[in-house]
């Protein structure tokens, strides 16, 4: 079978899922969430299977419709309405398993910093060795990257080490000062975004992008894929939701630490912008990879802090974000590498290499506390 027909074959296919993926997700929300399902012990576990299956399936029909929507907008605009439906299903998820029986007052925090790890190393680093393998060194726009960085580090800082030196004992801030940080989080990432829209769009663009000499879709066809996104990200948010219910009470059972809950949580909703981002740097379109990865991180913490600050505030849940020791020194790492790595304004292998090394440290210690 030649190329073009296996070509052919993965076209047609993507577009058969993009709409059959989001209508099996709905329907297996309506049905395997039974009570003669999820009291079986023995049916229940292939029910988990199947919406993980399903699940998958919905996210590539997500960055389908997101894909459509981006090229229809045009950078920066694509990207950050592909962000904020990835946002809603984080968000989505970590409150219902914050207003389950378990009430976990640390999931949240996990679940950001496992976003930030996996976003900051694990997927930049992907982008800057797959890109190096192929262009040998990318340029990247500075200034934009160094807007990313200036508010990443600061929304970091702010809601995931400072609870540790004014906030209550446990790691966690008092109601007040827990509202002050989400006005904080929402201030930044909304000068963030009117940088990046309004003032200074050039500074997240490459300079040898390509985007702008390509005819985009026509406005009905944009219109009707963000529609289909929506429904896309509504059904990963119902079978999701459902899914890390199920995992968290088999990694309960297990005996596992819940910073593997909040990591698959993370990789779940990322999997749509990765992606997509992985694509860009083989493009050799570096930059948009990172206003991929980076607006990612900025949502996470910027968009999800607040949500659930208020999830919490109105339920009267617990909310311990503070990291502990040894994930404030990875973070902290982080922090700083990604300075260096983007402070010359082109990558190479080497600098992707070392991220996904430090991915690999925090995956580690993950499963080997």
């Amino acid at each position: 079978m030649s190329a073009e027909t296996h070509q052919e074959g993965g076209r047609s296919f993507a577009s058969i899922n993009a709409y059959a993926a989001p209508v099996l997700a709905l329907l297996a929300f309506a049905t395997l969430g039974h009570p003669a399902i999820t009291s079986s012990p023995i049916i229940y576990p292939i029910a988990v299977g199947i919406e993980a299956v399903i699940l998958m399936l919905a996210v590539f029909a997500t960055l389908r419709h997101g894909e459509t929507v981006a090229h229809w907008l045009g950078e920066p605009y694509g990207t950050i309405v592909l962000t904020m439906a990835v946002t809603i299903i984080e968000v989505s998820i970590i409150a219902n398993l914050m207003l389950d029986d378990t009430a976990n007052p640390e999931l949240a925090r996990q679940t950001l910093f496992s976003a930030t790890m996996l976003i900051c190393n694990g997927l930049v680093g992907l982008c800057l060795v797959y890109g190096a393998l192929y262009h040998r060194e990318q340029e990247l726009s500075l200034r934009g990257t160094n807007a990313y960085l200036n508010v990443l580090i600061a929304m970091s800082v702010l809601t995931l080490i400072l609870p540790n030196y004014v906030g209550e004992p446990g790691a966690s801030f008092n109601a007040k000062q827990l509202a002050f940080a989400a006005i904080a989080a929402v201030g930044l990432y909304c000068a963030f975004l009117f940088i990046q829209t309004v003032r200074h769009p050039g500074f997240f663009r490459d300079g040898i992008h390509h985007e702008q000499n390509e005819s985009r879709p026509p406005r009905k066809i944009g219109l009707w894929h963000l529609v289909w996104l929506f429904v896309s990200v509504g059904s990963v948010v119902a079978v999701a939701e459902r899914f890390s219910t199920g995992l968290e009470k088999a990694l309960t059972a297990w005996g596992s630490p819940d910073a593997i809950l909040g990591l698959v949580i993370a990789l779940l909703v990322l999997l749509p912008e990765a992606l997509t981002a992985l694509i860009a740097a083989r493009a050799n379109a570096i930059q948009k990879s990172l206003n991929i990865a980076l607006g990612s991180a900025l949502a996470s913490i910027g968009l999800t802090i607040p949500a659930i600050a208020m999830v919490s505030l109105l339920s009267g849940r617990e909310l311990n974000l503070g990291l502990g020791p040894r994930d404030t020194v990875l973070l902290m790492l982080t922090l700083m590498l990604a300075i260096v790595s983007f402070g010359t304004g082109r990558t190479n292998v080497l600098t992707g290499f070392v991220h996904l090394v430090i991915f690999a440290v925090y995956i580690f210690f993950q499963i080997v506390p």
